[in-house]
């Protein structure tokens, strides 16, 4: 099969999924073009072609319907950043970002910006340099200038206020028709130029003139308020430093972040930001992750430990290695990931697109009713139930309703990702909200997955002597049970001895000879085949099993010594975080693969229910029986050995700190681990829920209304276009209240 070719461009002046579904009717209409995305959230759109496609009519044709363009690339399509689709969003294809070998061949075009009567312009910039904002402007200032002169010259005051209007209404109906001709013949322009010009037959033309002006600051606020929810997300590449300092053969030397490859060695050092994803290889630091996870506290960190892009360097320098190039680090892939999912519709906002295809035309027809019925039916005024359809048209347009939904998501998407909680879009937005139970895994979601020493019990000797020992034999091991041993050692600031002739003694433990005594550290079981264990001390660790420890004993010199208990602990907010969701009258399980008696300890410790000794597919068994009964399930997991349970889930959501596992596997993805935030989430669904529900009120709501009071004679066109307008701005306002939401 033949490579499939792909363009990408920049938009500019693409404010919501109308402006979207335009283009994307348009372009696809085109000669050899295969498939469109356009991305709202990130203003792109991506093009896949036959390879033989007119890129000039294709930008024409954009550039017709009032939006500015720049040419990203051309590049044979690769899917560089995969991402699992959400349950039920079928037959969307929104495209990845792609970065590659840019292949322009064809041209190299730059900005095609404003032809004649474009008020769609670019988004950078204050709002008064745009071409948006400059038209808005000047209909302005003619409309001052049309309300002065025609009280000086009264009898001529309707040909002023056209000329006025028109100032206004050229670009508009020019959009409009190129958007009729591109195949969407009922857009909001079309139904502004019908009104506008239907006032000046009808001997409206002041009211005309207004109308026009205020549709501009409509959009033109919509534009402002798109921009702000736009750089909500994209603000996040700001926080990775434009340079780093790279080490090679012992020298640094200061180079572009960007220019960093997988294995590079970077020097950080104290109060700098860390530039890029990696590996710490040398130093111990505090690390505040807060720009990236949204984790108030720092997080201490040393060799072998990660480090992500954009968060803070403490108190020392470190050395790291770079894990991850520019455009795949953490943030970068955040901010993919949010644009992607900010293109993956709610089974809300399918509904309001469906809804909308049918509602336009309807208004049309309905207008045209108004006008037309009763002068003919019963021989009233043309002018007066003509100047009454041209209201109802103006009251009818869909901006504030098609936006609602889209507006909310957005905005919900990105103040979940800047607090670490990343979302795939508006489906699984919408399902979170719904949950009414969570399945979570013990090791690494409610615990911490590194056991740590809990009880150091000495039999004859004292504590500190049975750590000394048994650091000594575990020395150099990268055992996690050795791991935990030395780092109590170290954290106890104990002298470690060296040891000799160490042996691994496969499935029992270790020996070696320390201070002249030969020592064995090893399972309670292969201990007391080397010694016999007093009663006392087999009931004592006997005890500490059923608590969920795992003991080895110390034998010195062919005597017990004393026993280490090492468990894996459970997370400091778990208990927290499993109440929040109770509260929130969701119920909670534990699924592990753990055995029973230490999944029962740690069950019992939190107040959970335990399902233990699990394999995948019993997992996956459980969460179907769940949803049997009637339970919406979220499935909370590490992405890998519960990948069958998250898949059966309505809801997967991966727990870690920003691995291709974590954001790519399930449909939500927790970067800083914390349980309470599973909570959160359900809570940040919900609360845009009931945003959603406030804007289609708000927007049905003024339509109602002022259809009502237009058709009884109360208001005209002003307030007609007044309602649409200021339902625009209410509910992209009320949209943007979610970019402040803490979770």
């Amino acid at each position: 099969m033949a490579a499939t070719n792909q363009a990408r461009y920049k938009v500019g002046g693409m404010d919501c999924a109308s402006c979207a579904t335009k283009i994307d009717t348009a372009v696809r209409r085109m000669a050899g073009v295969e498939d469109v995305s356009v991305s709202v959230a990130s203003g792109t759109m991506t093009v896949t072609h036959d390879g033989s496609s007119d890129f000039s009519a294709i930008e024409k044709r954009v550039a017709g319907l009032g939006y500015s363009l720049r040419a990203l690339g051309r590049k044979t399509a690769a899917a560089e950043f995969p991402i699992s689709p959400a349950r039920g969003e079928k037959g969307h294809s929104h495209g990845h970002h792609h970065h590659g070998a840019h292949d322009h061949s064809h041209h190299d075009h730059a900005e095609i910006e404003g032809l004649h009567g474009h008020d769609h312009g670019p988004t950078d910039g204050p709002w008064w340099k745009s071409p948006k904002g400059r038209l808005t402007i000047l209909t302005g200032l003619a409309l001052v200038a049309a309300y002065g002169i025609g009280h000086l010259i009264p009898a001529y005051d309707t040909y002023i206020f056209t000329a006025a209007m028109l100032i206004g209404l050229l670009p508009i109906a020019r959009r409009a028709f190129m958007a009729a001709l591109a195949g969407t013949p009922f857009s909001i322009e079309m139904l502004m130029t019908i009104a506008a010009v239907g006032a000046v037959i009808i001997d409206a033309s002041e009211e005309a003139a207004a109308v026009v002006f205020l549709f501009l600051v409509g959009e033109l606020l919509e534009g402002v308020a798109a921009r702000k929810a736009r750089r909500s997300i994209q603000s996040l590449t700001a926080l990775v430093p434009k340079n780093a300092l790279l080490e090679v053969n012992g020298q640094t030397r200061e180079v572009p972040a960007e220019t960093l490859s997988v294995g590079s060695v970077i020097l950080v050092r104290p109060g700098d930001r860390i530039s890029a994803d990696g590996v710490i290889i040398a130093g111990e630091s505090s690390i505040d992750e807060a720009p990236v996870t949204g984790e108030s506290t720092p997080v201490a960190k040393g060799a072998g430990d990660n480090v992500f892009a954009g968060t803070i360097n403490g108190d020392a320098a470190l050395r790291v290695r770079v894990t991850a190039a520019a455009e795949d680090n953490t943030i970068a892939r955040v901010v993919r990931l949010v644009e992607e999912a900010q293109e993956k519709k709610a089974p809300t906002e399918r509904f309001i697109d469906r809804f909308s295809r049918y509602y336009t035309p309807g208004v049309v027809v309905v207008a045209a009713l108004v006008a037309i019925l009763p002068p003919l039916a019963a021989g009233t005024d043309w002018g007066e139930w003509v100047y009454k359809g041209l209201a109802i048209l103006l009251i009818g347009c869909p901006c504030a309703l098609v936006i609602s939904t889209p507006a909310a998501i957005a905005a919900s998407l990105s103040s979940g990702a800047r607090r670490g909680l990343l979302m795939k879009g508006g489906a699984v937005l919408e399902n979170l909200g719904r949950i009414t139970a969570v399945a979570l895994d013990k090791t690494g979601t409610l615990t911490s997955g590194r056991p740590e020493v809990t009880d150091v019990i000495a039999f004859g000797r004292n504590a500190e002597d049975v750590l000394r020992l048994a650091a000594a034999l575990e020395t150099g091991s990268s055992h996690p049970l050795a791991a935990a041993i030395l780092a109590k050692a170290a954290e106890d600031e104990v002298e470690i001895p060296a040891a000799s002739d160490a042996r691994a003694l496969g499935g029992k433990g270790v020996t070696a000879v320390v201070d002249g005594q030969e020592v064995f550290l090893g399972s309670p079981k292969a201990a007391a085949e080397r010694v016999p264990l007093p009663m006392a001390h087999s009931r004592r660790i006997a005890a500490l099993n059923d608590e969920g420890n795992t003991v080895s004993v110390l034998v010195v010199g062919g005597v017990p010594a004393g026993a280490i208990a090492m468990r894996d602990e459970p997370r400091a907010d778990a208990r927290a975080g499993l109440k929040a969701l109770a509260d929130a009258g969701v119920k909670t399980v534990m699924l592990t693969g753990d055995n029973a008696r230490t999944a029962s300890a740690i069950g019992a410790e939190l107040g959970i229910e335990v399902r233990a000794e699990l394999m995948p597919q019993d997992k996956q068994r459980i969460v179907g029986e769940l949803k049997r009964e009637g339970f919406v399930v979220g499935k909370v997991g590490d992405g890998i050995n519960d990948a069958p349970a998250l898949a059966a889930a309505d809801v997967g959501i991966a727990m870690g700190g920003g691995t291709d596992v974590a954001l790519e596997t399930a449909d939500a993805a927790v970067l800083h681990g914390r349980v309470g935030d599973i909570a959160g989430m359900i809570a940040l669904s919900k609360r845009t829920m009931r945003n959603i529900y406030q804007n289609i009120a708000i927007a049905l709501g003024l339509k109602a209304v002022f259809l009502v009071t237009t058709i009884i004679g109360i208001t005209g066109l002003w307030p007609a276009i007044l309602a649409d307008t200021g339902a625009t701005v209410l509910v992209t306002i009320n949209a943007l209240r979610l970019l402040r939401v803490r979770v």
